[in-house]
């Protein structure tokens, strides 16, 4: 078993307590506005079975194929219970195939043509808000007649004006702006499980 030595220099320490202060900072001075807004979107389609598409690159990707299965199983715990919802980058050979062919920009668009209907909700998850892919998906979602948030940092980019709702972390520090996304998505999954009693779906 691998021990490490403890530090006799202890001015590193400074660096984790510099980041929480920082996140921390970031999250008190948040409009929660389109949190809420996303909060009784989210329980209007468990209620009424409408779809949830979640979308991003990277760590953003990874987060909405975490918030996926957040809204799938954990929000109830109940069989034939949780959100329809499905991160649209969850399947490789959907995702070569619609980039080899028609090019990366089209990814998510491509998907949601398909899968899409009107009154459905897809959420994009960016740092930057400017993933062309993402900006093309959104565009999809309007022509479709979707509702849309987006989950940005940055100054929030053209997603930020493209979708319905933004939910906007005004930071440059992609790693915060990762972190306050996910930390949402995990209020918008605990939101959830305690409305859980109140899902009657028609």
């Amino acid at each position: 078993m691998l021990k490490v030595a403890p530090s006799g220099d202890a001015a590193h320490a400074g660096h984790f307590t510099d980041y929480a202060q920082r996140l921390a900072s970031l999250l008190a001075g948040q409009d929660w506005t389109g949190a809420v807004a996303l909060a009784d979107e989210l329980f209007d389609c468990w209620r009424t079975g409408r779809q949830v598409f979640l979308i991003g690159n990277g760590g953003a990707g990874g987060s909405a194929v975490h918030l996926a299965n957040d809204f799938l199983y954990p929000i109830s715990k109940r069989k034939g219970s949780g959100l329809r919802a499905q991160a649209l980058l969850a399947n490789p050979a959907v995702l070569t195939c619609l980039a080899n062919d028609e090019g990366y920009d089209q990814i998510f668009a491509y998907q949601l043509a398909a899968h899409a209907r009107a009154d459905d909700v897809l959420i994009a998850i960016s740092g930057s808000g400017n993933s062309k892919n993402i900006l093309v998906a959104l565009d999809e979602a309007r022509r479709i007649g979707m509702r849309s948030y987006a989950l940005v940092g940055f100054n929030g980019g053209k997603a930020k004006e493209l979708a319905d709702v933004a939910i906007h972390f005004e930071t440059n520090d992609m790693q915060l702006a990762e972190d306050a996304q996910m930390i949402v998505g995990h209020m918008l999954m605990q939101y959830l499980f305690s409305q859980r009693d109140n899902v009657e779906r028609s």
